[in-house]
């Protein structure tokens, strides 16, 4: 049997000094904890409530970790030093949570200003978008429904609609891959709807319109083979970004609390298969759905590379990216690059206590996902090992 290329922990490590090794096994020491997790979280958020000095603290181990900066200037030299590896950067502005009209235009200003900036640096493919940053939750839910929407209503639909198209725009305009965000199911079904028409109106030549498959879902099969068949019939091209998910335990109690089936598959081994499937009916269709792999599981990743060497598939196709989050799984990451495929590291960046709802869903993953902490401690361990810290 070929050696495992993602334990090549020199490669993956490459970029971290020994006081970031010593400082990134303290973090996932701490993380495999799950009450340390959940009572360190609630004691964040307090204590940045409270206006107490704990910016210091935070930045300078989970924020770091998790995240390139406050600002996008501050992001530029890990950008440039990823790239240097052959690993690109889709800058995320991780600010979540708002609920008025202003917040909404002023995360598509910032997200304009990122599509203006990636087309002037080839380390940066693409941007990406969470839906319910630029409208109400409450809207895309109820267009998800198929209720009636108030005049008001309306018009807030509207604008949601336009800043979506003028970001869609913007992106083709400056030959800028645009990833849109998946998110509970309860809302998806408007997001998929409209970036689906977002994909026919723009993803011609090239997949500029990305949308997020949630593989968690066991209805996501149907769903990216239903889409397949209106892109063949429309002729547009369909980007697709594969993920496991990151909502199960809200999906769950939700689905229990409304006593409806839940949308969940019913197991990790589920999700594994769903996953799988969805990355093979999509590899076997190149020539339609353009892939990008949002995955840390390593498993996936090696059959992934498998189906494309069988294809005859060159490993630097821009028909496939892989994707990582900035701060996890770099034995991935760092070795596919080496290894000749694309690869990218999502981000994060933002003032500290707006981030902080995102850095919390990162910890809760990385005590919920079977493995995934205990791996990072084993490889970090394993580079300290070899330089003998």
């Amino acid at each position: 049997m070929k050696e495992n290329p993602f334990n090549n922990t020199s490669n993956a490590f490459s970029l971290r000094s020994d006081k970031d090794l010593k400082k990134a096994h303290f973090i996932f020491s701490a993380m495999s904890k799950p009450w340390l997790v959940d009572v360190g979280s609630k004691a964040t958020m307090l204590a940045l409530k409270w206006r107490l000095p704990v910016k210091g603290l935070i930045n300078s181990t989970i924020f770091q970790q998790f995240c390139g900066g406050t600002t996008d200037e501050e992001c530029m030299p890990l950008v440039g030093k990823m790239f240097e590896k052959g690993v690109s950067s889709i800058l995320d502005y991780s600010v979540e949570g708002k609920e008025n009209e202003a917040d909404f235009d002023a995360v598509v200003g910032k997200k304009l200003t990122l599509i203006h900036m990636a087309s002037e640096n080839n380390a940066l493919p693409f941007e990406v978008v969470k839906p319910t940053a630029i409208g109400r939750f409450y809207i895309w839910q109820k267009m998800s429904e198929q209720k009636t929407l108030t005049v008001v209503e309306q018009l807030e639909w509207e604008r949601i609609y336009n800043r979506i198209d003028l970001l869609c725009k913007t992106a083709v305009d400056n030959d800028i891959a645009l990833l849109f965000d998946g998110e509970e199911s309860w809302m998806q079904d408007a997001a998929d709807q409209l970036v689906g028409e977002m994909m026919q109106k723009y993803n011609h030549g090239r997949a500029y319109i990305y949308n997020t498959v949630q593989c968690y879902r066991h209805d996501r099969l149907d769903y990216i083979m239903d889409l397949y068949e209106v892109a063949k019939v429309n002729g547009f091209l369909i980007g697709a970004k594969i993920v496991r998910g990151a909502y199960m335990e809200k999906e769950r109690e939700r689905a229990r609390a409304y006593n409806y089936s839940s949308p969940i598959c019913k197991d990790k081994v589920a999700t594994d298969e769903m996953y799988n499937h969805v990355m093979r009916y999509i590899l076997d269709r190149l020539e339609v759905i353009k892939l990008c792999l949002g995955t840390h599981n390593e498993a996936s990743t090696l059959e992934a590379m498998k189906l494309l060497n069988e294809k005859e598939v060159e490993p630097n196709t821009n028909d496939v990216w892989f994707g990582q989050l900035y701060g996890m799984s770099d034995n991935l990451t760092f070795n596919l690059a080496a290894l000749g495929f694309n690869t990218f590291k999502v981000l994060p960046f933002g003032p500290i206590e707006e981030v902080m709802p995102y850095l919390i869903r990162r910890a809760q993953e990385n005590t919920s996902v079977a493995g995934q902490t205990g791996r990072e401690l084993t490889l970090i361990e394993q580079e300290m090992k070899r330089r003998g810290i």
